[in-house]
């Protein structure tokens, strides 16, 4: 399957009368875009800004940040099964806006909600600051109960997305990247000698607004089953979970798979990267058993000699990490691991819930309770109601001078177990 994937650089976000892309300056039709949301009756209001980096901004409570795109050529569009119809993406040409994202926020569905900062202590820590953010902060109708309110807010947020994206059709990216899965037998044809990796992807779909949806079906209905990367790039996968934001992996970070990207970039040079295998990640053990199983039975099926793995989420989830890790080496195949760390603000508990000697190849995406102060900020989108009650937070957190002091556990993308963040280890 071979995508074509062109970029369209956005170099400022302004609000007007029209929505535009000119010269590389988005204007959004703010009237057009209310109209949009309130399209579903569970919402009451919705209030539109914009966020640009190294401005004195802090955005909370974060639900989703979505990079929007358009399918130019090729079946099916953006976000199938959920926006688009159901139809199998990964082929054709699809546009990307560089440079900026649709950010949702509002009153807090889950505890394990973020705060973005645009500058600051906070902005080192956060990806989604390097971004020029649309935010809508989301207004639910009295009484609305919050597995409701989380989907009415990911619905919102995918349409305004796509509303966005669709402003780019007719336009020239300013660059282009091709990517392309063989077969498994054009593969083995094409490089015989090469070691055969494929990436085995965890979602998170824990239930209790901890949920991943695939081609618009809940993850946790799901068996282990295979995906080509490209199909990632179109939005086939997308977030609807509150997990602690500093691990949780928002729709533009499946968007842009890390883990897939950099194998693209070997394939057909040290590796043949043979796809990616997504497994769910259950609260039951035999659910944890069943989709561990598969992944190992898949793994072997495809002949790999190595895959890469990552989790979504902590504590629970690290049991399922470990199941995949150990079935998978019994197979003989080689694995490597990524996941972030819990190991105590000083930093001497054990990192993860649960481990195993199989898992000796294990890169680190930081240690979530490392403790911050993130300064006050002239401006906040959304609501600091809710900073003393977010996963990684205290009673204390929020300052009289506006001051949080928390672990980056609170901070959107810190520890991104996909290896979208910014932290890195020597």
């Amino acid at each position: 399957m071979k995508l074509e994937l062109g970029f369209i650089k956005i170099e400022d976000v302004v609000l007007g009368s029209e929505s535009k892309i000119v010269d590389g300056v988005l204007t959004v039709d703010c009237e057009a875009v209310k109209k949009l949301v309130l399209e579903n009756d569970k919402i009451k209001d919705v209030q539109i800004d914009v966020a640009k980096p190294g401005e004195s901004t802090r955005i909370t409570p974060v639900k989703d940040v979505i990079q929007p795109r358009v399918k130019v050529e090729g079946p099916g569009g953006i976000f199938p099964g959920v926006i688009a119809p159901v139809d199998t993406v990964g082929s054709g040409k699809t546009y990307a806006l560089e440079g900026m994202a649709v950010v949702t926020a509002g009153k807090i569905v889950g505890f394990q909600e973020g705060i973005i900062d645009m500058s600051g202590e906070g902005a080192k820590y956060c990806p989604f600051s390097k971004l020029i953010n649309l935010v809508l902060v989301i207004e639910p109708i009295e009484g609305l109960k919050q597995h409701d309110y989380e989907e009415a807010v990911r619905i919102a947020g995918l349409k305004v997305a796509c509303y966005i994206g669709e402003l780019a059709r007719t336009l020239t990216p300013y660059r282009t990247k091709a990517y392309e899965t063989p077969t498994l037998t054009e593969g083995l044809k094409l490089y015989p000698d090469l070691p055969r990796v494929a990436y085995v992807k965890m979602l998170q779909s824990q239930g209790l607004l901890h949920d991943t949806y695939v081609y618009g079906v809940d993850a946790k209905k799901t068996l282990s089953t295979f995906i080509y990367p490209t199909e990632l790039f179109d939005g086939a996968i997308l977030s609807g979970n509150c997990v602690s934001a500093c691990d949780k992996n928002p729709t533009i970070v499946h968007e842009n798979d890390p883990v897939s990207t950099e194998l693209f970039e070997q394939h057909g040079k040290t590796i043949n990267f043979v796809g990616v295998i997504i497994t769910n990640e259950n609260v039951y053990l035999a659910d944890k058993k069943r989709s561990s199983d598969w992944s190992a039975k898949m793994a072997e099926y495809f002949g790999v000699d190595a895959v890469v793995i990552t989790e979504e989420g902590f504590g629970n989830p690290d049991t399922d990490l470990m199941m995949n890790c150990t079935k998978i080496e019994a197979k003989g195949i080689k694995t490597v691991l990524v996941t972030d760390e819990y190991c105590g603000q000083d930093g001497k508990s054990q990192s993860l819930a649960d481990s195993n000697p199989a898992a000796d190849a294990c890169v680190t995406a930081g240690n979530a309770n490392q403790v911050v102060v993130l300064p006050a900020m002239d401006k906040v989108i959304g609501t600091l109601d809710y900073v003393n009650k977010i996963a990684g937070g205290n009673e204390n957190s929020l300052r009289p001078d506006g001051s949080i002091e928390a672990e980056i556990q609170v901070i959107t993308g810190a520890t991104s177990e996909v290896g979208y963040g910014l932290l890195s280890a020597r």
